[in-house]
């Protein structure tokens, strides 16, 4: 379904970072998954092609570019077949933009050039082992001590933990707080601050080339001018940005189901079971249409929300929908893909097989589907 937000230059341009992603990605796939992450030199490599950040300022090192470029970087990532590189959709999509709408212009100009070449790697740090979607709850306190904030705390499922070189980590700099969400702030914390360390590169289900970590913040002193817009500020700043974040993993979920239930066709077209092709039963042949059907379904919700996006809308209550749905039906296809190739649907050399591990997560990430159910229930009035 094309949308309608697409241009011709929009097409030249996805055709180009596609191009790229079948040379320098796609071929180190099985690669990258065994070995646990993506090379750092891949950074630079698409930094220097300008798919990191593109949407931010000229002044920065950025192109300006408008947000379907962003759209069009994540869905062919998603082809890639390496969960990992999703990474730089992080940083690119759901990070740096925190320091471009919050930060001050002195932080704009240290930072977000290197967010742009590939230099600096961010992770979005907020989830805690005691606190995941309740972002109130959190536990890592910054106190301040003259002109520093002192940091102590535990970060855990953090995506580009590992690799970072700048954390935004949201903390608690004022526990009294009535209520407890005013109390939280944003510290930018740079790679080598005395007292901030990395624990292990977690094993996961799924989405083994992505880099997810566990941090750490013992008397860590961070400068009071690494704070990111203004103190208290931080829960509403999280909840604004959270907004593209669900915005980012319903793509990533939409254009997943598409290219799986794809790559499943072509197999089920040419693999044969009893002298003939495996989409030639009625029963698979059923369940290959229910997919696409829903899959179809979501596309044209996707594309009307990104609209919306592009629009200035408020998408709160329909991003909210979408990626609690999407999520969802990206684990059905990923399940249904995987039983219909068979044994081979449980060799990981096989993509399929690897698609239920790596999908599992978005269904959680962000605010879980649960949550969204919350809000979308709380501003029906219900």
């Amino acid at each position: 379904m094309q949308a309608r937000f697409y241009k011709e230059e929009h097409q030249i341009f996805r055709k180009a970072f596609r191009d790229f992603v079948n040379k320098e990605i796609k071929p180190n796939a099985e690669k990258w998954e065994h070995e646990k992450g993506i090379p750092r030199d891949l950074w630079h490599k698409v930094g220097e092609q300008g798919y990191l950040c593109p949407w931010v300022d000229e002044k920065y090192g950025g192109s300006g570019a408008g947000f379907e470029y962003s759209v069009i970087l994540h869905e062919e990532i998603c082809r890639s077949e390496v969960p990992g590189v999703g990474g730089m959709g992080v940083h690119s999509d759901i990070v740096v933009p925190y320091i471009h709408h919050h930060g001050s212009e002195k932080q704009k100009e240290k930072y977000l050039p290197g967010c742009v070449s590939g230099d600096i790697v961010t992770s979005i740090v907020m989830t805690e082992p005691e606190a995941g979607s309740d972002l109130a709850s959190i536990r890592t306190k910054a106190i301040r001590d003259g002109n520093d904030y002192i940091v102590n705390g535990q970060k855990v499922f953090i995506t580009n933990g590992i690799t970072c070189n700048l954390a935004v980590v949201a903390v608690k700099t004022d526990s009294k707080a009535d209520p407890p969400h005013k109390g939280i702030s944003i510290l930018l914390i740079e790679e080598g601050t005395p007292g901030f360390s990395k624990g292990r590169l977690l094993e996961k289900t799924g989405a083994n080339s992505q880099d997810t970590g566990e941090l750490f913040f013992e008397d860590c002193r961070v400068p009071q001018e690494n704070l990111l817009g203004e103190e208290g500020e931080g829960f509403k700043y999280l909840m604004h940005n959270l907004q593209q974040e669900r915005l980012i993993i319903t793509i990533d979920s939409q254009a997943t189901a598409e290219y799986v239930l794809e790559k499943t066709i072509d197999y089920c077209k040419t693999r044969n079971v009893f002298g003939r092709p495996v989409s030639r039963f009625q029963h698979n042949t059923f369940k290959i249409v229910e997919m696409a059907t829903e899959i179809e379904i979501g596309r044209a919700f996707l594309n009307s929300l990104i609209e919306d996006f592009i629009n200035g809308k408020d998408i709160t209550l329909k991003v909210s929908m979408a990626k609690w749905w999407i999520t969802e039906m990206v684990n059905r296809v990923a399940y249904h893909c995987t039983q219909l190739h068979g044994g081979y649907g449980c060799m990981k050399e096989y993509y399929v097989a690897r698609v239920p591990g790596d999908v599992r997560s978005m269904a959680i990430a962000a605010g879980t589907n649960e949550i969204m159910k919350v809000i979308i229930g709380n501003m029906m009035g219900l």
